[in-house]
């Protein structure tokens, strides 16, 4: 019999738009500091700013990729940035914020623009009062570019709705973003704006920042005001940035954080000493800490999740920290007894409908007679409407709720603990359709503690991994001061690969080549193209005349470090076949070994020496 051995082909790809000018500045992955320095030094502009974002918008939200986390773009956003480019020209920009464009969750009221919680039973809906955060940041000099999409009513954590749809992971867009802060999850983590608002009532600020490879700090209960949030449940709701930074973060929350008086629980504000974000980012003497391992929460996490967040501990333990090995009895049991969301959204959302104006739609239960919802949240809104509570239960989740902080803060003491740590969320995220698992999002919503996720790693096949760490109360400044020496030294953040910049203004075209071969008596053509914001490889193959018995296989593989040509990837090619095509979802590792022509076509047939020969075009 005759032996089967290979000819490898390195595959070369001609790009069409290689070659067009570039902006002297591009948003690309750019921190809110280098912004800042780019507008300071005149090498760009707000307008600039807000031409590009948009641009970034409309290559990548409805089209290449489709992440669809965009419910609207703020039209009047071109016309603010001429306003204040004038006005740094006048008196210097006001903040660290002046000038840049970031995004904001659709349920944070703006008067200039319907907030929809994403809901078509909301969809023309304009509140008649901005929501505290937001009217900070609009005085801090911030362009809001647009709204984001999230799980309906935040009821979620996958991020779909009635208004505009499912939104995708910008790092695998068959995935979910999570949620319900997904669509500011993926627009961040996709450049469509500098830095974006979330909220958090059960990990949906934390979730996305897990998901979308970001940083996401859900803050002490009372740091910063709520009111002007639509509400899910208003003792547990939590508004603030996702970032791509620590540093951007920081600079967000010191904008952000304080007394209300349109919001009770921030009254404990006046009595304790403001927070200092950005001056204390470098305060924390990573040897003198101890972190306590909720060893519970690792247990159904995936391997790459508790392989990740364990790497992680090992660096901080590298640097002289201490972690030791925590639990709470009881725990589950703790947290369930404790949920109020069921107590307060109906109530709550009725509230806010009459409090800002809403009069097409006055209720929840309007909204469900009518159907005006999505299916995926229609049994938490029925169960939300036909369940009534006695107030000796709503008294007795509340006084769980006390003795659940209690209890953490007793484990605190006990250890001396200035963390509790780990997995955002246990599982990675699943396929939209899916149902998500593995939230390990109740601890901090329940007490009103502080937690940060932040990233640790990805999977082998590209998905990001979010650790968490819940801090002590009122010490959030703590926590991100923690996680700033670990983001610096590992670098863990990576921008998606189907957002790239921009070329000429435009997603960059796809790369194709058209590939003949014809040797030792084979004669056959294959067509290949690569698209970036899609990760999808297609092919074409035909095969022309065989002089000996028959091709058996038609492979690709890539050329490992050591020379060596790897295993089969991608069958092109089956025996008895003479024509074939397909596409390709990429892996990173693939991706990578793509554009460092390490990929190499393999033809296998009877007709070939034993010797296999290499045969690279250059």
């Amino acid at each position: 019999m005759k032996k089967t051995t290979p000819i490898a082909i390195c595959l070369l790809f001609l790009v069409s738009n290689k070659g067009i000018s570039q902006p002297e500045f591009d948003v690309f992955e750019k921190s809110i500091a280098e912004l800042q320095q780019a507008l300071e030094e005149g090498v760009t502009t707000s307008v600039d700013l807000v031409e590009q974002y948009l641009e970034r918008i409309s290559a990548y939200d409805k089209q290449g990729p489709k992440l669809n986390s965009i419910v609207r773009i703020n039209k009047s956003a071109l016309q603010r940035a001429v306003e204040l480019d004038q006005e740094r020209i006048r008196s210097g920009p006001r903040t660290e914020l002046h000038g840049i464009p970031i995004l904001v969750k659709d349920n944070y009221n703006t008067t200039n623009m319907p907030t929809t919680g994403s809901s078509i039973a909301l969809a023309n809906f304009v509140p008649n009062r901005a929501s505290t955060q937001v009217e900070k940041l609009l005085e801090a000099g911030a362009i809001i570019i647009a709204k984001t999409n999230l799980h309906e009513y935040a009821y979620g954590i996958t991020s779909i709705s009635s208004l505009v749809g499912q939104t995708r992971n910008p790092y695998d867009y068959r995935r979910v973003p999570g949620g319900s802060s997904g669509g500011t999850g993926a627009a961040v983590a996709a450049s469509f704006g500098a830095i974006g608002l979330g909220s958090d009532t059960c990990g949906s600020i934390r979730i996305p920042s897990a998901f979308n490879n970001l940083v996401g700090l859900r803050p002490s209960k009372g740091l910063s005001s709520i009111f002007g949030i639509m509400p899910l449940s208003h003792s547990q709701d939590t508004g603030g940035p996702l970032a791509r930074t620590v540093e951007d973060l920081a600079i967000v929350l010191d904008l952000t954080v304080g007394y209300d008086s349109e919001d009770q629980a921030t009254e404990i504000m006046q009595s304790i000493p403001r927070p200092e974000f950005v001056s204390n980012l470098l305060s924390v003497d990573l040897s003198k800490l101890r972190f306590g391992k909720m060893t519970s929460f690792f247990d159904n996490a995936s391997n790459a999740t508790e392989e990740a967040v364990d790497e992680a501990l090992d660096w901080y333990e590298s640097q002289g920290a201490e972690i030791i090995e925590v639990t709470i009895p009881d725990l589950a049991e703790l947290v369930a007894a404790s949920r109020l969301i069921g107590f307060e959204f109906r109530s709550d959302l009725n509230q806010y409908l009459e409090m800002f104006g809403s009069e097409e739609i006055a209720s929840l239960s309007t909204i469900v007679e009518l159907g005006l919802y999505h299916e995926a949240v229609q049994g938490r809104l029925d169960q939300s409407l036909s369940t009534e509570f006695e107030e000796s239960d709503y008294l007795a989740a509340v006084r769980e709720r006390e003795t659940l902080r209690e209890v953490i803060e007793e484990l605190f003491e006990a250890h001396n603990l200035d963390a509790l740590v780990y997995p955002t969320i246990a599982q990675t995220p699943v396929f939209i359709g899916e149902e998500q698992s593995g939230n390990n999002c109740s601890m901090a919503a329940h007490s009103g503690m502080p937690a940060i996720s932040f990233p640790a790693g990805f999977t082998q096949s590209g998905l990001p991994i979010g650790m968490e760490l819940l801090g002590k109360h009122f010490q959030d400044a703590k926590l991100l001061a923690m996680v700033r020496p670990y983001e610096e030294a590992n670098n863990h953040r990576r921008a998606p690969s189907v957002t790239p910049a921009l070329v000429g203004g435009l997603a960059p075209e796809e790369e194709i080549l058209e590939l003949v071969v014809n040797q030792s008596g084979v004669r056959l053509a294959a067509d290949f193209s690569y698209s970036a914001v899609t990760n999808l490889l297609k092919f074409e193959v035909i095969v022309y005349s065989i002089d000996s018995d028959e091709i058996h296989g038609l492979t690709l593989s890539m050329m490992e470090p050591e020379g060596r040509v790897g295993p089969a990837i991608v069958n092109l090619l089956g025996p008895e076949t003479d024509y074939a095509e397909g596409e390709y979802f990429m892996s990173d590792e693939f991706r990578v070994a793509f554009h460092d022509n390490r990929i190499y076509l393999r033809i296998f047939g009877d007709m070939f020496p034993v010797s296999g020969e290499l045969i690279l075009l250059e």
